[in-house]
């Protein structure tokens, strides 16, 4: 099997493009190599380019106080990154609950389309005025499904 291309924005290997960006000088450790604080950084960009995705746009989030709050992250480092590397997050939606979402990211190489970081995340819905999670919903669980085509048969 081979690496999908990450500049190919119609590629469909995990799921859509939520990030791209380089690596700059400043975000290196001692050693030179990305700081883990930046790919945590650049996996929390990509979410929430996927929750807009999934109808969890700044303006619903505003209009019917509402927020995500993050309760669960596993963060796998596979491959180092230097100053100068490309790279390109895709994202996934994994399990769909009545106020939480469980997704996946993954964060390649441009060069060679290597996996350089994993990260899967859990969140959930919350009512920022009882300050309490709360049910998605239900256009907004559609929405979220249809896109992301879940629950996948097989």
């Amino acid at each position: 099997m081979t690496s999908p291309n990450p500049s190919d924005a119609t590629s469909t290997a995990l799921g859509p493009i939520t990030y791209r960006g380089t690596v700059y000088p400043w975000q290196c450790d001692h050693v030179g190599h990305m700081n883990v604080m930046w790919y945590v950084g650049k996996f929390d960009e990509a979410t929430w380019q996927f929750f807009n995705l999934l109808g969890l746009t700044p303006a619903y989030l505003r209009e019917h106080q509402r927020g995500m709050a993050a309760v669960d992250q596993h963060l796998s480092y596979l491959r180092e990154l230097h100053p100068g590397d490309l790279v390109t997050v895709r994202s996934e939606l994994l399990e769909l609950k009545e106020k939480s979402v469980r997704f996946v990211h993954e964060m390649r190489a441009d060069g060679d389309g290597g996996l350089v970081a994993r990260c899967t995340l859990k969140a959930v819905h919350l009512d920022t005025t009882l300050r309490s999670s709360c049910a998605f919903p239900p256009e907004l669980a559609q929405k979220a499904r249809d896109l992301s085509g879940w629950p996948r048969e097989g």
